[in-house]
């Protein structure tokens, strides 16, 4: 478990966070510009030192300001990753890598085992300067993991690369999170990084804490500012149940939700993510005759919030465990007499659900 709770004035700026995180997994501190992100990554490194607050990763006290302990950051062991990558220019990938050992307690993570994860063996005799700005980030991710952290830090390490850059790297992020037993602390302000990679959300907005949980429970709150961006959209854990060759499509499972999709180029059985966009879900009181969409599922709304700014409203629909969030206009409310308790069908189509990569 990681246990935050910081408290710091600044000139014109007061940091006033607590939240915890089940470990392992990864947690994403999320937010606009100015929100705080960096600075409790600062604090959780042991670069900051809170007025008040405590910090303890897995039981092991970082902070207790009212006991008056700190952790020195040489001696907290917690890998940092940065949106530049820092790397050493006049020594090669391995040396870079193995500079990450020379002060590193035994643990169990090993320069073969982080070479073959991170897919970086063709880079090893390489320097930085020839690295691709996707290259240079895992390296950089390999050097802070063989530090044997208890606990890793990356620092909006993907914001300074290009879509196909980003694209390129976070497999690697993906097979960082489930092959490794170890808590992470991300920091992001883009959205496809959160739905992809993060397991507890934190929510944060001008140095306060505005909701944290489950990914899956944020994302399908109206309530929350996530539901206000163009990008809304639950994200539901999945598992792929069938595949239907012969119609193009497979079957997947969430919660007691079966949605149809596009074939998916995985075993069944596989575990998923799915994103469906909230402006991409139609709801409905009956079911249409005749219609093109695969996905027609029942539940019931949850609740209803009115976004004025946008003359929208949005509606949370639970499907059987798994909550589906939809944008539609106020009128759609009104004529279909939605609230909280009332029998609604969600019409999703085929294309619209987004497989994330797994």
């Amino acid at each position: 478990m990681i246990e935050a709770a910081l408290r710091h004035r600044f000139a014109g700026f007061t940091l006033d966070v607590a939240f915890t995180a089940p470990t392992p997994g990864v947690t994403v501190l999320f937010g606009p510009s100015g929100a705080g992100k960096s600075t409790v990554v600062a604090a959780l490194a042991g670069l900051l030192r809170p007025e008040s607050g405590r910090i303890a990763v897995d039981g092991a006290v970082l902070l207790d300001g009212d006991a008056g302990a700190f952790v020195p950051p040489e001696r907290r062991r917690v890998g940092l990753v940065f949106q530049d990558a820092r790397l050493f220019p006049h020594l090669s990938v391995e040396s870079n890598l193995r500079y990450g050992l020379r002060r590193a307690p035994a643990g169990p993570i090993g320069f073969a085992d982080v070479v073959d994860l991170l897919g970086i063996a063709h880079l090893l005799p390489r320097r930085p300067h020839t690295l691709s700005g996707g290259e240079r980030q895992r390296v950089a991710i390999g050097r802070a993991l063989l530090s044997q952290p208890r606990l890793l830090l990356m620092d909006e390490p993907l914001a300074s690369l290009d879509t196909a850059r980003k694209a390129e790297i976070l497999p690697y992020l993906l097979r960082l999170k489930t092959a490794l037993a170890l808590p992470i602390v991300y920091v992001t302000h883009a959205p496809d990084e959160v739905f992809a990679i993060a397991d507890t959300l934190v929510l944060l907005e001008a140095g306060r804490v505005l909701a944290a949980g489950p990914l899956v429970e944020l994302t399908a709150r109206g309530d929350l500012p996530l539901a206000a961006r163009d990008d809304a959209g639950a994200v539901l854990a999945a598992e792929l149940a069938e595949h239907h060759p012969a119609r193009r499509l497979s079957l997947l499972r969430a919660g007691a939700m079966r949605l149809w999709v596009p074939l998916v180029d995985a075993p069944v059985g596989t575990k998923l993510r799915l994103r469906i966009p909230a402006r991409e879900i139609i709801l409905a009181t009956m079911a249409p005759e005749a219609i093109s969409l695969h996905n027609i599922v029942p539940g019931q709304v949850r609740t209803v919030t009115e976004n004025a700014a946008r003359h929208a409203a949005l509606v949370e629909v639970d499907a059987g465990g798994a909550v589906l969030l939809a944008r539609i206009t106020p009128d759609a409310v009104a004529r279909l007499a939605l609230r909280p308790g009332a029998p609604v069908l969600a019409l999703i189509k085929s294309m619209a659900v987004d497989v994330l990569p797994h």
